[in-house]
């Protein structure tokens, strides 16, 4: 026996029918308690403080950069409805969950009938034991914390249901507003999910736990249930059926956006047999609810079962066997004589939701013929017509004004316009940004040196100089133009689409300059220095924010750099379109954001959307798919959203010294901004607040453009019949020029007078051909042009242009083969003329690029002008613009100037007043030639006198004159050759300045001009 006075850390050993054993909370056999190192509770503490810390870390340089630029209302909104809905469902379904299962355990039966598997139940028992209180507790705050992650995406459909704005039209079947679709539908139905999905796992843990505990047997005699599962099994199946009816009276409402039928909404079948069965099986789940009720009280199933049988029989026959009869032997035999009334219904609602409804559709009975002076009608157009393709100078632009390695020009340039001593011109821009590639490596010159990019570079779109080059507007280092004179210009880039991930800018008042700033001169050797000035980022002054910003970085030299002081700023999220995501995020912004000298600063253009995939009867888009063309990057394209409602809401400005970004009401009547403005009421301006010359440089966005063309090609028929049918359906157009003949053609920003217009308008412009079946073969011809108002200037500040917006559709007659797009240019790369005269603009190795493809609505026809590019083999090579192309019917005219070439076609006069008639007998220089003029003189001459000897040798065969025929062949092999020389002759030229790649330097002359050769 043991001793009474053993001390508390011996062992007592006692006996028991199934031996000895140690009582708990006694020592070890060892004869001493175990004692935890410290250092694995400090180890731990630690690493929870060192994790809690890089957290806050990442949440407190969020509320820097956002207090920083004013919205921090934004993130504390944003983040604190996420918070607060995590909590919520945390709570509600932990709740459920832990309820169920406590009132399983409580009510679980004392004793219970021995046999083989309550033995088993037993043991499990046992061995839960030691861990069920954890259990209890744990399981709920998991399935909990799963629930509320789930819940916390459904932060902006919660803030639009609690701020809901109506639109004032309601829809055609339930006469219910608009935003009951829009935002309370949604909510309400994520809700009641919500609420199932609570009631299934509670429901479940609850059954499991009564099992476990013997209140559920399986017997001999069946299924033993106690009184106290039956009631809270009862209960649980009530709370089911309850929210399950709601969810089948909600769905009523739901067919009004089904896209399961021909046509998205609700159609015959949807009216007169879904619909009114979903009303059924709504009462009918509340009715066996109550029978489950009763159930509990008088402890008989049987009427709960024969009515949840009843119940699914319903749902089997009424919501799916019903409908199916009703469509197959009732609708299709008669479909288009019961479907009218809703065919109808989604072509006005798919107007209406993307705004589509005042469309003006104007018919065009297009002529092929051209006629002597046909375009004296349209100097509007024709003065206008953009020649140089913002898609084929990059590369003229970066070598000619690039002038250092460390600078670069995106590959698709933008297109905008500029009022030039009282005239509007269109105008092909791009900033010169930073290149981070160029920079030389190490953390102080790509995060303290090299912070910005220097200035902007614009061309006149509808002309160049007589060697083929962009004629520049503003450019040089630095910079200089039409653009910027007269007034103050900042013209430093710290904010733009290449921006360095990071850098650290400012200094204390008098601390010399470091920042890089630009070449003194465009041919200088020596760099200028300077110091960011504005307030474009959290501060980095003080140790703790350091700190932070080495962690969010991953940047010890944040911590340890010399050059950071006390007056140090951090900028990053430098893309402009970024930034408008992160400051609204309740927006689908559009890929381009486009540059525009506004007031003396330079302003980054950003387009904002709201958009929903609630409106009902409107057919769903997707986004990516839509917008996406043979120019677009895939970084630029939307997301894969699927959407049947959009608004271009709101315009946004980011300043690209500074990073400011400013948010503009554009939409002021669409009730879903109006929503997020009641959300976020300090965010967002109106936009009578936007200033004139800001004002001039908005434009209709592209994307939504993108969006809009794709439905017109169906719904700009609005009868039915026509509709049901299909056969007046068009499609956009595969890009000619593009290598991929099956991605479309873009649209394209040109100054352009259509039918019925007063004046010519910077529009937004796409042709249309009849409609092309998947993997189908394309008829092009085309059947309609579609022209947006894309010019909100007045000349007032925050006064929004009467036209702005406004679509017009050409339609023209079916009947008559006016050429597509693809004709057009089948018919250019077939033409005689044209494709020798290219093959001779080929020697040399030199490359010849089609640029794009314009159709214009001019002359009471259609006209394509295409610009062509010719770029020699050089390693400094650039593209110029050698020769235009133009297409009127059939006839074809290609020429060095655009009036040269429209002459051809329009019987010598074509009565146009082109932008580049100035040109005319100008000699055009080949790419890289070093400036040889004799050379390029040589070439020039040699290509006409091979073009006219082609016509002349063209006409003879035509007349069967065989011996003048002989005789311009021999003219057209002199002119070969001489071309061939003076070819070979540029081509050494312009390796003798190639050097490595880099960009020759500019001479001063060409930089006076500000359209010199630059380099690095």
């Amino acid at each position: 026996m043991p001793r009474a006075d053993a001390p508390n850390d011996e062992v007592t050993v006692t006996s028991g029918p199934n031996g000895p054993f140690s009582r708990p909370g006694t020592a070890t056999s060892s004869g001493r308690r175990r004692r935890r190192s410290p250092l694995i509770a400090t180890l731990i503490v630690v690493a929870v403080l060192v994790i809690g810390f890089v957290y806050f870390s990442q949440v407190y340089a969020d509320i820097l950069w956002y207090n920083q630029l004013g919205y921090l209302e934004v993130f504390f909104k944003e983040n604190l409805t996420r918070i607060c809905m995590f909590l919520a469902a945390f709570l509600v379904m932990a709740a459920g969950v832990f309820a169920s299962i406590r009132v399983a355990y409580v009510s679980r039966p004392i004793y219970a009938p021995d046999s083989a598997l309550q033995d088993n139940l037993n043991r499990y028992q046992a061995q839960l034991e030691p861990i069920r209180k954890l259990l209890m507790i744990g399981i709920p705050i998991v399935v909990g914390g799963f629930a509320g992650t789930a819940a916390m995406s459904m932060w902006q459909q919660t803030l639009l249901f609690f701020n809901r704005r109506d639109f004032g039209k309601t829809d055609p079947e339930f006469n219910m507003d608009y935003s009951f679709y829009l935002n309370t539908l949604p909510f309400i139905g994520f809700l009641v999910g919500f609420l199932i999905s609570v009631v299934v796992i509670a429901g479940i843990a609850g059954l499991l736990t009564h099992y476990l505990y013997g209140g559920i047997r399986l017997e001999e005699k069946g299924v033993f249930v106690s009184r106290p599962a039956r009631i809270h099994l009862a209960v649980v199946a009530a709370a089911f059926l309850i929210l399950q009816g709601i969810n089948f009276w909600l769905d009523r409402y739901d067919t009004l956006l089904s896209t399961s039928g021909t046509w998205t909404g609700a159609l015959y079948t949807d009216v007169e047999a879904v619909i009114p069965t979903k009303a059924i099986l709504a009462v009918a789940s509340v009715i066996v609810a109550v029978l489950f009720i009763l159930s509990a009280v008088i402890g008989r199933w049987r009427l709960p079962i024969i009515g949840t049988a009843m119940l699914i029989i319903t749902a089997i026959v009424a919501g799916g066997v019903y409908p199916w009869i009703v469509q197959r032997y009732q609708v299709q035999p008669s479909e288009l004589s019961l479907e009218r009334e809703y065919i109808q219904r989604n072509i006005d609602m798919t107007r209406e939701a993307y705004g589509l409804s005042d469309t003006e559709v104007i018919p065009y009975d297009a002529t092929v013929n051209a006629n002597a002076g046909a375009l004296a009608q349209d100097a509007g157009t024709t003065t206008n017509i953009r020649l140089l393709d913002p898609n084929v100078v990059s590369d003229a632009f970066s070598q000619l004004q690039q002038f250092r390695q460390y600078y670069q020009f995106p590959q698709t340039l933008n297109v905008d316009r500029y009022e030039i001593d009282g005239e509007v011109q269109d105008t092909v821009i791009a900033v010169r940004e930073l290149n981070v590639g160029g920079v030389p490596s190490g953390w102080v010159n790509e995060h303290i040196l090299y912070t910005h990019g220097y200035g902007v570079v614009a061309a006149r779109g509808s002309t160049v100089e007589a060697d083929g080059k962009p004629s520049f507007m503003e450019s040089g280092i630095p910079s200089t133009g039409v653009l910027t004179e007269g007034g103050s210009y900042e013209p430093r880039i710290y904010f733009g689409e290449n921006s360095p991930q990071y850098s650290v800018v400012g200094a204390p008042e008098g601390t010399p300059p470091v920042e890089i700033d630009r070449p003194q001169t465009g041919n200088s050797e020596e760099e200028s220095q300077t110091t960011f000035s504005g307030e474009g980022g959290p501060s980095v002054g003080n140790l703790f924010n350091q700190l932070v910003y080495a962690i969010k970085f991953q940047s010890t030299e944040l911590l340890l750099a010399d050059a950071i002081n006390e007056e140090s700023q951090i900028l990053y999220d430098r893309d402009p379109t970024e930034r408008v995501e992160k400051v609204a995020p309740y927006l689908t912004v559009d890929g381009n954001a486009y540059p525009a000298i506004v007031d003396g600063r330079v302003k980054w253009i950003v387009d904002g959307y709201t958009t929903s995939k609630y409106f009902p009867y409107s057919t769903q888009q997707e986004l990516q798919d839509a917008t996406t063309d043979s120019l677009t990057p895939g970084a630029a394209a939307l997301p894969q959203e699927q959407v049947n409602y959009i608004r271009n809401a709101v315009k946004a400005t980011v300043d690209a010294y500074d990073g400011s970004v400013t948010l503009y009401a554009w939409d002021d009547e669409d009730p879903l901004l109006k929503s997020w403005q009641a959300v976020f009421p300090s965010t967002l301006k109106p936009y009578s607040e936007m200033s004139a010359d800001l004002m001039a440089h908005v434009r209709y966005p592209e994307d939504q453009f993108k969006v809009q063309r794709e439905l017109l090609g169906k719904y700009h028929v609005t009868d039915p019949d026509s509709f049901y049918k299909n056969d007046d359906a068009w499609s956009v157009p595969s890009d000619p020029t593009g290598g991929n003949g099956n991605v479309k053609q873009p649209p394209y920003y040109l100054s352009l007078q259509m039918p019925g217009q007063d004046e010519a308008t910077f529009s937004l412009t796409t042709p249309f051909i009849p409609f092309v079946t998947e993997n189908g073969e394309a008829r092009n011809v085309l059947y309609g042009f579609l022209s947006a108002d894309a010019d909100a200037g007045t000349g007032e500040d925050g006064v929004k242009g009467d036209g702005y917006g406004k679509l017009r559709l050409l339609a023209l007659p079916t009947d008559t083969a006016v050429p597509g797009p693809g004709q057009a240019q089948n018919t250019f790369n077939s033409d005689p003329t044209v494709s020798n005269a290219l093959n001779l603009l080929r020697q040399g190795a030199s490359e010849v690029i089609n640029g794009n493809l314009l159709t214009l609505p001019v002359g009471d026809g259609i006209l394509y002008v295409q610009p062509v590019y010719v770029q020699s083999s050089g390693a400094s090579s650039y593209p110029t613009l050698q020769r235009v192309l133009v297409n009127f019917g059939e006839k074809v005219g290609f020429a060095p100037t655009l009036d040269e070439a429209l002459n051809q076609i329009f019987g010598g006069d074509s009565g146009a007043e082109t932008g580049d008639t100035g040109n005319v007998g100008a000699t055009p220089e080949t790419p890289g030639a070093g400036g040889d003029a004799t050379a390029a003189s040589e070439l020039a001459t040699a290509l006409a006198d091979a073009g006219k000897a082609i016509q002349d040798g063209q006409a003879a065969l035509g007349r069967g004159d065989f011996a003048a025929y002989g005789e311009t062949q021999n003219q057209l092999k002199d002119a070969i050759a001489r071309a061939t020389a003076a070819q070979e002759q540029l081509d050494s030229a312009a390796g003798d300045t190639a050097g490595d790649g880099a960009t020759a330097e500019p001479s001063d002359a060409a930089t006076d001009s500000a359209d010199g050769e630059g380099g690095d």
